[in-house]
C-alpha cells in the first residue's frame, strides 16, 4: 500500500497578527504573502481554527488591492484555464465574456440568462460561472435547466457550447473546486468571505477576455476600481463594472447603473448615473425558473420584450468584446478559427 504524504501544514499565525487587530488596527499584507496564504488556504494546509480567524478578520478589515491581487493570483492558478476551440474558417470577431452568477434573484426575475443568450447568439464565446442554488433565490443555473441546457461539467463541454453557438453555464465546483470549498465556508460561519469577491472578478480564460463585474458596497466599488485600474488586471482583458442588479452582472431593467469600463488600465464610462425608466417593460409576473426561461424564450423571439438596459447592456458588450479581440493576437494563442454558429436552438442540450 503506498502511503500518500500529507499537505505540510501552513503557519498561518504571523499574517493573522497582521490582519487580526481590527478594522482600524490591522494591517494589509504584500501581494506575495497574500497570494502565499490563499494558496495555502486553497490546498487545505491551514488548520480549521486558523482559516476561521483568516475569514472573519478579512471580513471585518476588507481587502486591500495587493490582497486581492495577491488572492486572485492564488485562485488563477489553482485550476486549469480555459481555451477556446481551434475553429477552421473565418477568424471570430470577438473575444469571450465571463458572466459571474452568485445572487440569483429574489424579488424580481433573473435575467442574466437573457444576457448570455443574447450575446452567444451575436456569436460571443459567453462562459457563465456561479452556484446551483441559493436559499430564497432563483439562480441562472436553475433557469439554464428550466431553459432545455444542461450544464457544462468539464472545458470540453464548454467548448462544445461556444461550437453550437450557445452560452456554457459551469457550476463553480467544477471550474474551481479549490474555491467552491472556501465559498462553502459561508455556510458554516455565517458570512461571505473573500472568495465571494475572487469568483465575481476571476478571468478564468487563458485569453484575454471581458468580465462583467458587480459590486454591492460603496467601499468596494473604491477598492475594485483601483484594482482594475493596474497593469496586472489590464493584461487579463477588460471589465465592465456596475452595481449589481440583486447581486447579479444583468443590467436593471427597470433602471440603467452606472457601468464603467476598464480597458488597458483605463476607466470610461458608459453610462452617467442610475435612471429611472419612463417606460416599464412587460417583465415576467413571476420569479421562478419555469415563469422566467418561459419569458426568456418569448423574448428571443419578439426583441421588443427586451428591456432597454439589457439590450445597450448586450451593444455595450459587442463593443468592447469585438474591440479587445482587434488587440489580441488570437493566432498565437491557437484560438484563431471560425465564428460558431448563431443559430444554436436555446433549447438544444448538451
Amino acid at each position: 500500500m503506498t502511503n500518500i504524504p500529507l499537505a505540510e501544514p501552513f503557519a498561518a499565525a504571523r499574517f493573522i497578527k497582521e490582519i487580526g487587530r481590527g478594522k482600524d488596527g490591522a494591517r494589509s499584507l504584500a501581494r506575495s504573502d497574500a497570494h502565499d496564504l490563499y494558496a495555502a488556504m486553497l490546498d487545505g494546509r491551514v488548520s480549521d481554527l486558523e482559516l476561521g480567524g483568516i475569514l472573519l478578520a478579512m471580513r471585518i478589515k476588507g481587502e486591500s488591492v495587493d490582497e486581492i491581487a495577491g488572492f486572485l493570483d492564488a485562485a488563477e492558478a489553482s485550476f486549469t484555464q480555459i481555451t477556446l476551440p481551434e475553429w477552421s474558417g473565418a477568424a471570430r470577431p470577438y473575444a469571450p465574456v465571463v458572466i459571474p452568477s452568485y445572487n440569483g434573484a429574489r424579488h424580481m426575475a433573473n435575467l442574466t440568462p437573457l444576457l448570455a443568450l443574447l450575446l452567444a447568439r451575436e456569436g460571443v464565446p459567453v462562459l457563465m460561472h456561479g452556484v446551483l442554488t441559493d436559499p430564497g433565490r432563483v439562480t441562472s443555473a436553475e433557469i439554464f435547466q428550466a431553459l432545455g441546457q444542461s450544464l457544462c461539467l468539464s472545458i470540453d463541454q464548454v467548448q462544445a457550447r461556444f461550437e453550437q453557438g450557445l452560452p456554457a453555464f459551469m457550476p463553480i465546483d467544477a471550474l474551481a473546486p479549490k474555491m467552491a470549498r472556501l465559498l462553502a465556508m459561508r455556510r458554516i460561519l455565517g458570512v461571505r468571505n473573500s472568495t465571494h469577491t475572487l469568483v465575481k472578478i476571476m478571468q478564468p480564460f487563458v485569453v484575454p477576455a471581458l468580465r462583467l463585474s458587480s459590486y454591492t458596497h460603496p467601499e468596494y466599488l473604491t477598492m475594485l476600481t483601483s484594482y482594475f485600474m493596474t497593469t496586472a488586471a489590464a493584461q487579463r482583458g477588460d471589465v465592465f463594472l456596475m452595481r449589481g442588479t440583486e447581486g447579479e452582472t444583468v443590467a436593471n431593467a427597470r433602471k440603467a447603473q452606472k457601468i464603467d469600463w476598464f480597458h488597458a488600465a483605463t476607466q470610461t464610462t458608459l453610462v452617467e448615473k442610475q435612471e429611472i425608466a419612463n417606460d416599464i417593460p412587460a417583465l415576467p409576473e413571476q420569479r421562478d425558473a419555469l415563469s422566467t426561461a418561459s419569458w426568456i424564450q418569448r423574448a428571443l423571439r419578439e426583441p421588443e420584450l427586451i428591456p432597454k438596459p439589457i439590450a445597450a447592456q448586450v451593444e455595450q458588450c459587442l463593443m468592447a468584446c469585438r474591440n479587445l479581440y482587434l488587440q489580441h493576437d488570437w493566432a498565437a494563442d491557437g484560438s484563431k478559427g471560425k465564428t460558431p454558429g448563431a443559430t444554436g436552438s436555446i433549447s438544444q442540450g448538451n
